[in-house]
């Protein structure tokens, strides 16, 4: 298994958050020249926890990942991971986040281990570890015995598997997942969930899984509905359905967002 520190010890260690969270985020906005993007976004991530972020296309929960990420620089507001500002301590932030982009972006060409040992030497471990590391990593998402096969060979939701075990090789404490199951039949996105889903019980990392689908929520998710850059709702799913007015998710969901667009309107 891979080696992972107990809960207790996220927010123990050295630059860890003294409020425990996994993710902070606060009053955070940005624009792409006169459009904005987000809008004064906050929420949080708890160790130990899978935290929806549910929105439709153009919510803005890609753009949000990529601040998270350090792909686009925050200049409003604050971003911390595990206690670390992605601003001011970038590599110590970093070093505890692991990532499952939308886009796929293993090399085909390469074996499941090649692609795995050659992220763990990004990381820093010399060969051995990170060797011994992708074959862990591979073991926990039940494809070990793949290992020397070519990423060309597999499923999609195979592929996503593999994706999810590169973003562990490090024992991150926080987990983000953009979008994970897009183009995978049921069986793979089934897959794909109770995979995260373990990480979270026997690990407990914090995960953040964007989607926009419904039927991706379990009843102990904490939910937070994102629609056109603004967050209109952070809690749980009871609280979502009386926020919603609505007896299922999917109802709640749409009626928060209808009666956002009855007010922009």
């Amino acid at each position: 298994m891979l080696r992972r520190k107990m809960v207790d010890a996220l927010t123990s260690q050295k630059g860890s958050s003294s409020t425990g969270e996994a993710l902070r985020v606060r009053n955070v906005s940005h624009s792409f020249g006169d459009t904005r993007a987000l809008n004064d976004v906050s929420l949080d991530v708890a160790p130990g926890s899978f935290t929806i972020l549910l929105g439709l296309n153009g919510a803005g929960k890609s753009t949000l990942f990529s601040l998270i990420t350090r792909l686009y620089d925050n200049t409003s507001g604050e971003i911390h991971i595990l206690g670390n500002d992605v601003r001011r301590r970038p590599s110590a932030a970093l070093q505890r986040l692991g990532v499952v982009f939308q886009s796929r972006t293993l090399d085909s060409d390469l074996t499941l281990l090649q692609n795995l040992t050659y992220h763990a030497a990004l990381h820093g471990f010399g060969r051995r570890e990170s060797k011994r590391r992708a074959h862990e990593a591979l073991k926990t998402v039940g494809l070990d015995e793949r290992a020397k096969e070519k990423v060309r060979n597999l499923s999609g939701g195979q592929a996503r598997r593999v994706e999810i075990a590169r973003s562990m090789l490090h024992d991150p404490g926080l987990l983000l997942l953009d979008e994970p199951t897009v183009g995978l039949d049921i069986d793979s996105r089934q897959s794909v969930i109770s995979i995260v889903r373990r990480l979270v019980n026997e690990h407990g990392i914090g995960v953040l899984w964007a989607t926009h689908l419904i039927d991706e929520i379990d009843k102990t998710d904490k939910i937070i509905v994102m629609h056109k850059g603004r967050v209109l709702y952070s809690g749980s799913v009871p609280g979502l359905l009386e926020a919603g007015q609505a007896n299922d998710p999917a109802s709640a969901f749409r009626n928060l967002t209808e009666t956002t667009r009855a007010e922009a309107a």
